[in-house]
């Protein structure tokens, strides 16, 4: 009995021991990589939104016929401008295309509050999407002024025509999948989420996860894409797949059927252009390109980079799956680099295991010169859920420029290294861990806390909405939306 007693007690202690031990924390994980020394864009339009919104409840107390006046004004003046322009080589400071985006804003409060001319602005929106996008071709990609231009357009055009989707009161005639721009492929196709696509189109979308909502607001131009995956069909089978990089398992195939089942708050798919030196060259160059992907996420595990290391295919995060692919055919993508410069948003970044900061992200693929726009899909209320997601992140960023940091729960470390391990057991087995391949038991913990401080502030500003909503009988837009979150973030970091 006494031995039975000591054996006990010794693997008590044992135990302890060991918890002891695993309770000793990682090493100072300081940030050591060069930063791009960038300044992130800041849009500095506080008054202007404020106006729109004024002008939009002014609007929705208009008799109709007034309405509908200054509504016919607004759209006159966009067409004739649009006709006007159309024919033109435009350069990307001409004082023209920032008249024609002012004028869709000044428009966007009175579509949104008359709802018979919406889609006649989400037609005329694609137009001129696809306009600045065929005219920044001539326009230098690595020079930060056409940079600044270029986002301020395309994404100034994509927040407007997104408020007039939000509120207008016929927002369920509004198609999701809308074509925006049709650039002919030679590859095979099939159809996702009611848009065709082709092989070799890159498939950029925004997931549901908290996660998502740092890739994609984390960047010096905060966007609204997190994700990239590379289709390719077989052109004997014409069977699809989808080549993408996952965090819980690497590089993989999934099926159309998986990848529409996966949650997507946007999806927007992007194509090589036609017209391209390359392209003439070959216009199956694209299908092939996908065929690299696919072929070498058959012949090799490739583990996710959470380092974010575009150079070294070792492991692969997202974007570098296609941008691989592509620079083995003589095609490379992002011709403006990705820069994360914010110190606070590094740091963050960096409790995950990025450790480049200039690399590829998913939005900044749509300022590529060489991609055309060819459709986007985006319904109400995912598109509604989209941005209460990254009102809640940018409240969240600006925190951490502020100098927060993440911290995790000290006591569970031991718990978590010890899932890592049983992790790493089953990734030599080809099985997807409780923790990431490539994730430490600490970052393991800096996520569960990251995802609780998201999904708090998003809970809170999902409540002041639906307030401001049946006291204000029209939903908050963005700007709202973000000062609900900051509000959020003061209670939640005050206790």
């Amino acid at each position: 009995m006494k031995r039975k007693k000591n054996i006990l007690l010794r693997t008590i202690a044992g135990l302890a021991l060991l918890y002891l031990v695993l309770l000793i924390p990682d090493s100072d994980d300081t940030v050591n990589a060069a930063l791009p020394g960038k300044k992130p864009f800041v849009w500095n339009q506080d008054s202007l939104w404020q106006q729109m919104e004024n002008n939009f409840k002014q609007a929705r107390q208009m008799p109709p016929q007034q309405r509908d006046s200054i509504m016919h004004q607004w759209q006159d003046v966009i067409d004739k401008q649009l006709d006007t322009i159309g024919d033109s080589v435009v350069d990307y400071n001409d004082n023209r295309l920032y008249q024609i985006e002012n004028n869709f804003f000044n428009a966007a409060p009175y579509v949104a509050a008359g709802g018979n001319t919406t889609n006649w602005y989400l037609h005329h929106s694609n137009l001129l999407r696809a306009f600045i996008k065929r005219q920044s071709q001539n326009w230098n990609p690595n020079d930060t002024a056409v940079k600044n231009s270029l986002y301020k357009l395309l994404y100034g055009i994509r927040a407007a025509t997104e408020e007039v989707m939000l509120q207008t009161e016929i927002s369920y005639d509004v198609a999701p999948a809308v074509s925006i721009q049709d650039e002919k492929s030679a590859s095979p196709f099939t159809t996702i989420f009611g848009v065709p696509v082709h092989s070799g189109d890159l498939l950029v979308s925004r997931g549901g996860a908290e996660v998502s909502a740092l890739i994609s607001r984390g960047n010096d131009y905060p966007g609204n894409f997190s994700h990239v995956a590379l289709i390719y069909i077989d052109g004997k089978t014409n069977q699809p797949y989808l080549i993408e990089a996952h965090i819980e398992r690497g590089v993989a195939l999934s099926t159309v059927e998986k990848y529409i089942a996966d949650k997507k708050l946007r999806f927007m798919v992007l194509r090589l252009r036609n017209d391209l030196p390359a392209m003439q060259a070959d216009s199956l160059l694209p299908h092939k390109a996908a065929k690299i992907a696919y072929e070498a996420s058959l012949r090799r595990h490739i583990p996710y980079d959470f380092k974010m290391n575009f150079y070294d295919s070792s492991a692969m995060f997202c974007s570098e799956v296609a941008s691989f692919a592509y620079k083995i055919k003589g095609v490379q993508l992002w011709q403006n680099i990705s820069t994360i410069s914010s110190l606070g948003i590094v740091n963050w970044l960096h409790s995950f295991g990025v450790e480049n900061f200039t690399t590829q992200m998913p939005s900044d693929l749509e300022y590529d010169p060489q991609l055309s726009i060819v459709a986007e899909w985006r319904d109400i209320e995912t598109l509604y859920k989209d941005h209460i997601d990254n009102a809640a992140m940018d409240a969240l960023l600006e925190k951490a420029n502020a100098g927060d940091k993440i911290s995790y729960n000290l006591w569970m470390l031991p718990v978590a290294r010890v899932l890592k391990a049983w992790s790493w057991i089953k990734n030599q087995f080809g099985k997807e861990g409780i923790i990431p391949e490539g994730m430490s038991a600490t970052r393991a913990l800096k996520n569960e806390t990251f995802v609780a401080m998201h999904k708090a502030v998003k809970e809170s500003v999902q409540q002041q909405a639906a307030m401001f909503t049946k006291q204000n009988g029209y939903r908050p837009p963005y700007w709202q939306l973000v000062k609900m979150a900051e509000a959020a973030t003061k209670w939640n970091y005050s206790g």
